[in-house]
């Protein structure tokens, strides 16, 4: 095994304990790791492919290993995440079985696990053999899913849907790119699909940055979910706009690229730099505030707030599969009360006729459906403005597919496995609610 090939794998083990052991975010984690500067992009790249895809499969995974094992029971915690590396290439990567087993083995030498040589190079030998055909069988869905968020969803949508949220997790999401004119031309320029809603579809993979249209500031990458909110105003040429909780900033840009005056407003001052460096990419401007938008209280109330509050992001685990490995029920309840001090401040914001846009990237109803609940049974200032297809659409050909995505509330409430037929879409939340009197 070649250095960059060990150093890959040695990188790799680390980022799986640092997000299973220690509970850091993948990206955090991968950020922060120095070794992974030192690689070549490519490297870098399988680095993370391979991290993705444990924590996508992990359940099967586990199943596999456990299931080739002599006699019951895991092995201690680094040559368990040395076997999961070395089943996840096997079993879901297509590398030749040679290269897996003895990159593993030469992993446990050089990380002090060599007495257990003997036993990753007999698991991993089986699980080559065995292993395809036998995850070909595996309930995939149900088996990479923690009970907990298996059981909410299952009780809040059935269980057809929750097949369809599960099912979705398994692969990797699309690219998503939001433009500031022409959609139709840079669907073209980039080679890809055009949606209903003026979002460009493109297949995940390759480098964004050297993408035509990148370098010059025409385009961003946000989710068909995540671009919904910022369409919901109407006309915002000239109007003052507060985008509270604002990093990292692709709603900040639609807002401004919409004409109106927009004052950015988040408790983090390092994530608030993303939201500058990408609008002086765009070549957009916008007020940007590091402060916590439960307590901040400017000289005077906007025509509009779009409140994209903290969440859990059960959501977007297609993006971040680590969410299914990081979050537990807890902090579920600890960031719907959280959202609901937002909420209940994001109203005082909002000047007499205003809109208040309520969104999470979360499919957990106490941090959606739940929210709007409680400010509308709590305070009569405000109340709620449907949403309908054709506000989704922003006049763009066709809104027929978007009606799944609202619910019989008038919300926006999509989920995985929502919009098969173009290729998917993350969770989200979305609520509009108008600003009735003082």
């Amino acid at each position: 095994m070649s250095d960059a090939s060990l150093a890959a794998r040695s990188a790799a083990l680390d980022l799986l304990r640092d997000v299973l052991r220690k509970s850091i975010p993948f990206d955090d984690a991968f950020d922060a790791h120095p070794e992974l500067r030192g690689l070549d992009p490519r490297d870098r790249g399988f680095v993370r492919l391979l991290v993705a895809t444990v924590l996508r499969r992990l359940g099967q995974i586990d199943a596999l290993i456990q299931g080739s094992l002599a006699k019951p029971g895991l092995p201690k915690a680094t040559v368990h995440d040395i076997l999961r590396l070395g089943a996840a290439q096997l079993v879901f990567l297509g590398t030749p079985p040679h290269a897996a087993v003895d990159t593993a083995v030469e992993l446990a030498a050089a990380r002090g696990a060599e007495p257990y040589k003997g036993l990753i190079n007999a698991v991993l030998r089986r699980i080559g053999r065995e292993g395809p055909e036998l995850a070909a069988q595996q309930d995939a869905g149900r088996l990479n899913t923690p009970d907990w968020l298996w059981l909410a969803w299952r009780q809040a949508y059935g269980i057809g849907r929750t097949r369809g949220i599960v099912e979705a997790h398994l692969h990797e999401a699309p690219l998503d790119i939001t433009v500031k004119a022409d959609p139709a031309a840079w669907a073209e320029r980039l080679e890809a699909t055009l949606l209903p809603t003026g979002t460009l579809r493109r297949s995940s993979g390759g480098n964004v940055t050297e993408l035509p249209g990148f370098a010059e500031g025409a385009w961003w990458v946000q989710d068909l979910a995540a671009s919904l909110p910022a369409k919901l105003f109407g006309d915002l040429a000239g109007k003052r706009v507060y985008d509270l909780c604002a990093a990292p900033g692709g709603k900040t840009a639609q807002l401004v690229a919409q004409g109106a005056q927009v004052t950015a407003v988040d408790r983090s001052a390092k994530r608030l730099e993303r939201v500058r460096d990408n609008l002086a990419r765009l070549n957009l401007s916008a007020e940007v505030l590091a402060t916590d938008a439960a307590t901040w209280t400017p000289d005077q109330p906007a025509d509009a707030v779009l409140l994209d509050a903290p969440c859990s992001a059960t959501g977007a685990i297609r993006r971040h599969p680590d969410i299914l490995r990081v979050k537990a029920p807890e902090d579920i309840a600890k960031l719907a009360k959280a959202q609901s001090r937002l909420l209940a401040h994001a109203v005082d914001l909002v000047k007499p006729g205003g809109t208040l846009i309520y969104c999470t990237c979360s499919i957990q109803p106490e941090e959606g459906e739940a929210q709007i609940d409680r400010i509308l049974s709590r305070d009569p200032r405000v109340e709620r403005l449907p949403i309908t297809p054709g506000d989704l659409s922003g006049g763009h050909a066709g809104d027929g597919n978007l009606a799944e995505l609202i619910n019989e509330r008038g919300e926006v409430r999509s989920l995985p496995g929502m919009l098969g037929d173009l290729g998917g879409i993350d969770g989200f939340f979305v609520a509009r609610l108008r600003r009735l009197h003082d």
